[in-house]
């Protein structure tokens, strides 16, 4: 299976564990998770063909680790990012002192004026690392480093999250808490 290959299934998978598994008639649980054999069944049925062991490879090999599989591989899911309905179970975590944001500087405006909202999403994606968060911020345009104050934030009553890729989830982030580049 080529990279690209392995792309383009990411992103299909993306689109039917996050966003609308209608598309091939999948059905996610409250938390997210599908049937592994009946998704490999579905895509097969609506013309992307994928073995389980091409699926293994695409959920080792994605960079992001979008996605979890059960450890008896009999379910899978994605991690976050969620625009559809799904309890993922996450337990309430202490974030580190610092967190970034990557975004696009057409985006500035709006987080000065709004703080970080979650919009569609279920939560707001932090990253406990810059490279991380600029190539986050790279797939929306010039990309900006915004710098957040997590502790202080949690400290407010914000709650925080860590999924099992390690992205750090929350609901918002108030202007007030948010470093912007000079």
């Amino acid at each position: 299976m080529t990279e690209k290959e392995q792309n383009k299934t990411s992103k299909f998978l993306s689109l039917v564990l996050r966003h609308k598994p209608e598309t091939i008639g999948l059905k996610l649980d409250s938390n997210g998770w599908a049937n592994t054999e009946e998704l490999l069944a579905k895509m097969n049925e609506n013309g992307q063909s994928l073995s389980f062991e091409q699926l293994r490879i695409v959920v080792e090999n994605n960079a992001k680790k979008r996605f979890i599989f059960t450890d008896d591989e009999s379910k899978i899911r994605a991690n976050q990012g969620h625009s559809i309905s799904v309890d993922l179970a996450l337990e309430e975590k202490q974030p580190p002192d610092i967190l970034y944001h990557g975004t696009a500087t057409k985006n500035l405006d709006s987080i000065k004026a709004k703080g970080l909202i979650k919009g569609q999403r279920h939560h707001v994606h932090l990253s406990a690392d810059t490279e991380t968060a600029l190539k986050v911020g790279q797939r929306h345009g010039k990309p900006v480093l915004l710098t957040i104050k997590s502790a202080e934030v949690h400290k407010q009553g914000i709650k925080f999250y860590q999924s099992a890729n390690g992205v750090w989830l929350t609901d918002f982030v108030d202007v007030e808490f948010i470093g912007f580049p000079e």
